[in-house]
């Protein structure tokens, strides 16, 4: 039986897999309040586990990082960059990573230009403002 060790977190790395315990545990993401409230982004995947003693698979990291222990495997929360899960069992497929996010911080007295796509835009976040993009967009100034 294997195990695999959990993926590194952008604020903390991936567990080892072991032998009596399964599949590591993925990585936690790091901290932001860069858009005005704390998000945690970056999570790593947990590791799989053959399962056919018991072993169980590893968990997500915080910030989005997939679930081997699901079936099916998870993956990675949209918007977060978390990583995806290892494959739980011989033959389980594993998770696929989260997409990520761009954001961008303008100081509000030099905020205008042309915003294209469909980004959050929240204003007045320290005297700025922050175009958060999940998707294809842009911003000229």
């Amino acid at each position: 039986p294997g195990v695999a060790g959990g993926g590194g977190g952008a604020g903390q790395a991936g567990e080892d897999g072991s032998p009596s315990g399964g599949g590591g545990q993925g990585g936690d993401g790091t901290a932001s309040s860069i858009t005005g409230s704390s998000v945690t982004r970056g999570g790593g995947g947990g590791g799989g586990s053959y399962n056919t003693e018991g072993r169980v698979s590893g968990e997500g990291g915080a910030g989005g990082g997939g679930d081997a222990g699901s079936r099916p495997t998870s993956n990675g929360t949209a918007n977060t960059g978390g990583g995806g899960a290892g494959a739980p069992g011989s033959a389980g497929q594993e998770g696929l990573g989260g997409s990520g996010i761009v954001i961008i911080s303008v100081p509000d007295a030099f905020y205008s230009g042309t915003v294209t796509g469909s980004p959050t835009v929240a204003t007045g976040v320290s005297g700025k403002t922050v175009m958060s993009f999940t998707g294809s967009g842009s911003y000229t100034p």
